[in-house]
């Protein structure tokens, strides 16, 4: 099975996404750009940012609105990702606290969970099949020592008001098939699904709003001009009064300041065979699941049986049958029992960080607009972003000023890939040093 699998993968089949290879064949793809038009809004970027700033315009009645996406729909991390729904941002919830202070810091937290709510909402109104399964997300804890677990559970409730469900370790056990974690925590209003299907759903929504979405067209140049902005693709061009850039880790090269302030991070993912009854051999809770070390796993079981696995963060893309070497390793250490197992998907995708670990939102240029750098945190966020893009662009709702914070500050490449690297090494070391002193009884 291992030998089949990896010989599949070594001559290129598997390339696809377990999400893209589940998409029918002779779906409907929304055309090139090959004409000149005037519009109200052009957003650059088919992601999840871009798709939910177009949606909330229409929603808000600006319906004169053309998104621009280079590859397909949920072509970059908005169509690759775990697929997991909950609130919060890459930088940790105590460091926020400490960055804002209580108010500020519980307003931006609760954006994202209201995003969560508006992602369960438009799901279940507009009828988008994309799996969806409400059993919410346990982080469960790599190591012996269960008081970063107690510390989090009681910050989150006293700063941020959220309730989080204690799993004793016999509890873990019960659901988790395995005697790699001691207690968890169940975030119970999160929920996960298919990330692809929900990406093509909204533009189907915003689509049916008015909005004009074109694929194969990759805005290649961005220019000022008396009447607002022009953007060319290699077949056309549009001029707005207002652009969104909200291109994530597939950087469009259109401003370098914009470009230079993220760095594009690869992670990996990659889906096994169908399980069957295996399945339930592994994990009876159906929750998807993260760990506690800063290089965690993360895995869920999937509608036909499947187990999505996650993990690991690169300044490069590999191959899949690199990605596949790492994380089948990985997800022994966890279920040895799944030894044999067939993988029928392995794939890369890049997200895009900022020095600071939070979202970049808001205006750079007179109706120039930005939504970049959501990390590997970005289902809510982006669906965050696009609604302050939306209403501050409709409405001149000023809400955006909340991330004025953490602005658009170089990423300080090349040195910072080499920093990024070298700083996710070092955590993979001392979680690794950790766990081998706690298990010989050193700590």
């Amino acid at each position: 099975m291992l030998a089949r699998t990896m010989a599949a993968l070594q001559e290129g089949r598997g390339l696809d996404t377990y999400y893209a290879a589940g998409i029918p064949a002779g779906s409907a793809r929304h055309p090139r750009l090959e004409e000149r038009r005037q519009v109200r809004a052009c957003v650059v970027g088919g992601g999840f940012a871009g798709l939910n700033t177009a949606l909330g315009l229409a929603e808000r009645g600006i319906t004169d609105v053309v998104l621009l996406e280079a590859e397909c729909i949920g072509h970059g991390a908005s169509g690759r990702n775990g697929g997991f729904v909950f609130g919060g941002y890459s930088r940790d919830e105590a460091t926020l606290l400490a960055d804002l202070g209580p108010q500020r810091a519980r307003a931006m937290y609760a954006g994202t969970l209201e995003a969560v709510e508006t992602i369960r909402r438009r799901i279940r109104d507009a009828g988008i099949d994309c799996d969806m399964c409400e059993s919410g997300v346990i982080w469960a804890n790599w190591f012996q020592d269960p008081t970063p677990l107690r510390e989090r559970q009681r910050l989150l409730a006293e700063a941020y008001g959220v309730e989080w469900e204690w799993l004793s370790a016999p509890d873990m056990r019960e659901r988790l098939r395995t005697s790699r974690y001691g207690e968890g925590l169940c975030e119970p209003d999160a929920f996960h699904f298919h990330p692809l299907r929900y990406a093509r759903g909204l533009a189907r929504m915003a689509g049916e709003r008015g909005v004009s979405i074109f694929e194969g067209s990759p805005a290649i140049g961005l220019h000022r001009q008396a009447d607002g902005w022009r953007v060319e693709t290699p077949r056309g061009g549009i001029v707005a009064d207002t652009v969104v850039l909200a291109c994530g880790g597939y950087l469009a090269g259109l401003l370098h300041r914009v470009d230079a302030g993220v760095l594009p991070i690869s992670t990996y993912v990659m889906a096994t065979e169908p399980l069957g009854g295996r399945l339930d051999d592994v994990m009876t809770t159906r929750a998807a699941v993260y760990d506690t070390r800063f290089a965690f796993d993360y895995y869920r079981p999937l509608p036909d049986t499947r187990l999505l696995w996650g993990g690991r963060i690169s300044i490069r893309e590999r191959s899949p049958a690199a990605v596949r070497r790492l994380l089948y390793r990985d997800m022994l250490k966890v279920f040895p029992q799944l030894q044999g197992v067939g993988i029928d998907h392995a794939w890369s995708g890049r997200m895009s960080y900022a020095r600071h670990q939070m979202p970049q939102i808001g205006p750079i240029d007179d109706g120039l607009w930005l939504a970049q750098a959501f990390g590997g945190h970005g289902v809510a966020p982006t669906t965050h972003a696009g609604e302050l893009l939306a209403s501050a662009i409709a409405e001149g709702d000023t809400r955006w000023e909340r991330f004025a914070d953490y602005g658009l500050v170089s990423a300080m490449k090349p040195a910072g890939f080499v920093a990024a690297q070298a700083s996710y090494w070092w955590a993979m070391w001392r979680d690794g040093w950790k766990d081998w002193r706690e298990r010989r009884g050193l700590e």
